[in-house]
């Protein structure tokens, strides 16, 4: 895991010197500073969420905590997510029988104030709330300073998560040809 981050901050501190070139040669310095502030942000938001769902799944992990249900694929859950045709057949159950058992599992699946609080760890975190802090602050910056040129900023806001992902799915192709 350490190394595809190393990865995706090296193609991220790559592109955006590539970045921060193009605005400088092309355009002026508002453009500059929009595609900094968007481009650093969502790198800290994008490198943040990774991290703190990292943390959760490693957790899980380490508890052995499983909240997902694998006997069912996922086209059976997509066009049966009741599973109202499944191959248990109460042909000898009524209408109101069959309503009350499945009224009888979802409430046996409701879930407890302290397993919603361990699942939003990970969306609660500090790494998260701190780069998204970041964002809006840098966002109120410009706008304040009459610095803003949205244009810029929101395409320097959408270039990181395309690196990440080519990022991610380059080392996947590089570890299914070894």
């Amino acid at each position: 895991m350490m190394n595809r981050i190393r990865k995706i901050i090296i193609a991220l501190l790559i592109v955006d010197a590539v970045i921060a070139l193009f605005a400088i040669i092309f355009f002026d310095m508002k453009i500059f500073i929009n595609t900094q502030f968007g481009f650093i942000s969502a790198s800290l938001v994008m490198l943040a969420s990774m991290k703190s769902y990292a943390r959760m799944v490693d957790a899980r992990v380490e508890h052995n905590i499983i909240t997902v249900d694998d006997s069912r694929d996922v086209i059976d859950l997509a066009e049966d997510p009741y599973d109202l045709y499944g191959e248990e057949e109460d042909s000898d159950k009524t209408l109101k029988e069959v309503v009350k058992d499945e009224r009888q599992k979802n409430k046996e699946n409701k879930r407890s104030v302290a397993q919603t609080l361990k699942d939003t760890k990970a969306a609660l975190s500090i790494y998260r709330l701190g780069a998204y802090a970041i964002l809006i602050l840098g966002f109120l910056y410009l706008n304040r300073q009459d610095l803003l040129h949205i244009g810029a900023y929101i395409i320097a806001l959408s270039i990181p998560m395309l690196v990440v992902i080519y990022v991610l799915v380059s080392s996947k192709k590089e570890l299914y040809k070894t």
